[in-house]
């Protein structure tokens, strides 16, 4: 084993803290018992505010997967038709999920290097004058591309075009480390997991559900019975679960959401923004190319970095994990071998981003990757209190 700490740096599984570690290593409680309804509804109640929602959120023993197919199974029937936007791997995942479930996906393709374009959304919608059109389905941070789409713009094309889909969103990895509005974007369902912004282990899902998608949900007939969130609601009135829950992560999401408050949410927010304006910066002067290619959707939480022509990604990978023991992400379908991806995500400083960027830069020049040496250097100008001092003032 090599000395000192692995750096894990895809984006997602994002690293444990310490404290959310030490909560999570408790004795198994009983989830009969009484005293485990503080801990459910603390859960619940938390997620809420992690949200920004009054409605109803729903927790699965699951990866963020479970969730996408319950915000489907439970709005849907077989047979009906979903508009989706290909900004990447993930959504088309979730169109593929889909598929599976006997749903007809109307897929608006994309190149992968940009958010869903809310005007090709409303047009689309436009020609449906028979509402056949049962929901709109995006991805808010598309974690193969490093790409975000304006989920408050897609609310209004759909407003715009006058039609009554629900608006369904993927923020797997957005939630709780770029700004999501669940109530004031008008978003119905949204899907998210507990292994990034959330600091904690794989295990967890999430659905926030809008009081239009629970009256749509009655007339739903998919087939679902651990998914069903007509089963949820009863127990999770009183902080219980229909069966048996992840108890011990839910011990850790609960001290992960104390630790996203103390911070403050809008510093989260703009602590991840500044660190993917740092990680841009190094891109751009080692001479390389970031994978998103409108600035208006570059994301706070992962930068996909494209190789040169003639290069491997995963061979550069591969040497920055033998020489430095950092874990970094990897290509995924359309973009595999051509690009990786830094994640800078959930419990991160300026200082683990610096040793990041170390890290890569010098497998870049072990790997024989054409590079202009210097990039941690650019990064570290846009870090320190000094850096936040002239934003500030600039602002």
């Amino acid at each position: 084993m090599p000395a000192g700490r692995h750096f894990l740096q895809i984006p997602g599984p994002s690293n444990v803290p310490d404290r959310v570690l030490r909560a999570m290593d408790m004795p198994v409680m009983d989830h009969r018992g009484p005293a485990f309804a503080e801990v459910g509804q603390r859960a619940l109640d938390g997620m809420k505010s992690i949200f920004k929602t009054e409605q109803r959120v729903v927790i699965y023993p699951s990866s963020g997967t479970g969730a996408w197919e319950a915000a489907l199974a439970n709005t849907m029937s077989p047979g009906d038709t979903v508009l989706m936007y290909e900004t990447g791997h993930f959504a088309t995942l979730w169109k593929g999920l889909a598929e599976r479930l006997g749903i007809n996906p109307i897929f608006i393709e994309g190149d992968w290097r940009g958010g869903a374009d809310p005007a090709a959304i409303e047009a689309r919608l436009r020609e449906d004058a028979g509402h056949e059109i049962k929901a709109v389905c995006v991805v808010h941070n598309e974690t193969s591309t490093g790409s975000v789409t304006d989920v408050a713009a897609v609310r209004k094309a759909i407003d715009a075009a006058g039609h009554p889909a629900l608006l369904m969103v993927d923020t797997i990895s957005g939630l709780a480390s770029i700004d999501f509005r669940f109530d004031e974007w008008g978003v119905d369902v949204a899907v998210s997991g507990s292994q990034k912004g959330l600091m904690l282990p794989p295990g967890l899902s999430f659905n926030a559900v809008s009081d239009k998608a629970t009256a749509v949900a009655k007339n739903s007939t998919m087939p679902k019975s651990y998914w069903a969130w007509e089963e949820m609601a009863g127990p999770n009135a009183t902080g219980y679960f229909p069966y048996t829950p992840a108890t011990n992560l839910l011990y850790g999401l609960n001290e992960a959401v104390a630790l996203l408050h103390e911070e403050g949410l809008d510093n989260v927010f703009a602590r991840h923004q500044r660190h993917a304006a740092a990680t841009r910066a190094a891109v751009q002067h080692w001479g390389l190319e970031v994978l998103c290619a409108n600035p208006a959707c570059y994301s706070g939480v992962l930068t996909a970095v494209m190789v040169p022509e003639g290069h491997s990604a995963d061979a550069f990978r591969s040497t920055a994990l033998a020489n430095y023991d950092i874990s970094l992400g990897n290509g995924l379908s359309k973009v595999a071998d051509k690009v990786f991806r830094i994640g800078h995500l959930g419990d991160f400083n300026d200082l683990m981003l610096c040793g990041t960027l170390a890290g890569v830069e010098m497998g870049l020049r072990d790997a024989g990757i054409p590079y202009q040496a210097g990039g941690v250097l650019a990064a570290m100008d846009l870090l320190g209190p000094e850096a936040d001092a002239a934003r500030a003032a600039a602002q």
